[in-house]
């Protein structure tokens, strides 16, 4: 089984978030295969570039995707896309 690149992880992350309003960290987790260890700095690294927003409730913490995750999340999606079509993700 391949290993997924940082990016991908990123990616993967973005996309759970995307398909849900409000995300749990153990949700996280369980969803995008990590630990609860390493996912810690993804989570900060999309949080630093505002591609994910926290929202505290008595409940505890969410996670959402905001507008800029989400451009993010398309301009992948192309890029994926375009890859493919000329065979460079075998590459």
């Amino acid at each position: 089984m391949k290993k997924r690149t940082k990016l991908e992880v990123l990616k993967d992350i973005l996309d759970i978030l995307g398909k849900r309003r409000e995300v749990k960290i153990t949700h996280l987790v369980y969803k995008a295969n990590l630990s609860n260890n390493s996912i810690k700095p993804y989570i900060k690294y999309l949080m630093e570039n505002k591609l994910v927003e926290i929202k505290n409730e008595k409940r505890g913490k969410r996670y959402l995707i905001t507008k800029k995750g989400q451009e993010f999340l398309n301009e992948f999606e192309k890029i994926k896309i375009f890859s493919e079509s000329y065979g460079l993700d075998k590459f």
